[in-house]
């Protein structure tokens, strides 16, 4: 893992400065862990994890210096290898991760093909890359890092430490705390807004903006409308995969997940903690509670209740999906006769 012509390993680390790092109890065996890998591809100096009981034949085969293990599993961990008992495998995975392959620092600074409004705000921590622009009256607040080829409106803000990776443009928006922008990602654009007449369409005003949480994170090109005459938000924590549309208006809670491309129409309203399959479809002004799940491909037509699986289109109820389908593969096998 990590090939080194893109990232940078800052090891190799003892077992107990591996521990220590994840806040678990140290092993007795003295073991230098040079870098990270699957069971699999793993060898005598790897720290490697296992997150999933499925996993347990490859946890078997597996050559790993030390594995990190839920106590159940501990004792599957194969002789040559080092049990590291963890609370939650991923999490403590994820903390190796960013010990062994931390963020690249910002390196404050701004490049000279840049191009800058006279009267923007650019903190002097911030890291403007190769053929930026920066509009008038924008924002950019201390430690953010804009990749090559960003466009930050007139009037954007930035929050602290924001990442905008390249080619990315924002207008019309303010930007909380940490937000990471993948490349190719639109924000502030116009919503999909017209009105029909006996002479074709007619555009209606988009006066709203798009407000982006603390911690978002938006995956690339994915696209996210100004709202008309509400504000587009999206709340703190949540995570959007590449390739989504969301529409003017929508309003999104906090640490929603929503999988590539989803479609969600203007004015819809998701409540904290919902998560979205992939491909699934959102009719306007549908709102949808708290820690409720969408399928994938699911085409939702009208509102969902908290807690509630979904599943199908028009979505329903993933038990009732389910009966339906059971229902018709009878149907199949006994050549149409439903009794």
């Amino acid at each position: 893992m990590g090939d080194p012509r893109f990232f940078v390993n800052t090891g190799p680390y003892t077992l107990a400065a591996v521990a220590q790092a994840l806040g678990c109890k140290a092993p007795c065996r003295e073991l230098v862990v040079t870098g990270l890998a699957g069971l699999e591809n793993a060898g005598p100096h790897h720290l490697s994890f296992l997150g999933s009981k499925r996993l347990a034949a490859k946890l078997h085969e597996t050559r790993a210096g030390a594995v990190l293990v839920r106590e159940d599993m501990a004792s599957r961990v194969p002789m040559g290898s080092t049990a590291i008992v963890v609370e939650n495998p991923f999490i403590a995975w994820a903390k190796a991760a960013a010990l062994f392959y931390s963020v690249p620092e910002v390196v404050a600074g701004v490049h000279p093909t840049a191009v800058i409004a006279h009267d923007a705000v650019v903190d002097a921590t911030a890291q403007i890359g190769p053929n930026v622009v920066i509009g008038s009256h924008a924002e950019i607040g201390q430690r953010c890092r804009i990749d090559a080829g960003a466009i930050i409106g007139d009037g954007v803000v930035l929050g602290t430490d924001c990442r905008i990776h390249a080619h990315v443009s924002i207008s019309h928006a303010v930007l909380g705390a940490r937000v990471t922008l993948f490349p190719g990602v639109r924000i502030g654009q116009e919503g999909f807004g017209f009105t029909p007449t006996e002479y074709g369409f007619l555009t209606l005003p988009q006066l709203g903006i798009v407000v982006l949480g603390d911690d978002v994170e938006i995956g690339a090109n994915t696209t996210v409308d100004r709202g008309a005459m509400s504000d587009t938000v999206i709340g703190a924590g949540t995570r959007i995969d590449n390739l989504v549309q969301v529409g003017h208006g929508v309003r999104i809670g906090r640490c929603c997940a929503i999988s590539g491309h989803v479609g969600l129409s203007g004015s819809c309203v998701l409540d904290d903690y919902v998560t979205i399959g992939g491909q699934a479809g959102l009719a306007d002004h549908v709102h949808v509670g708290a820690r409720a799940q969408i399928g994938a491909k699911a085409g939702v037509m009208s509102n969902i209740a908290p807690g509630t699986t979904v599943l199908g289109s028009p979505a329903q109820p993933v038990r009732e999906f389910f009966k339906e389908v059971a229902t018709l593969r009878r149907l199949v096998r006994s050549g149409g006769n439903s009794k």
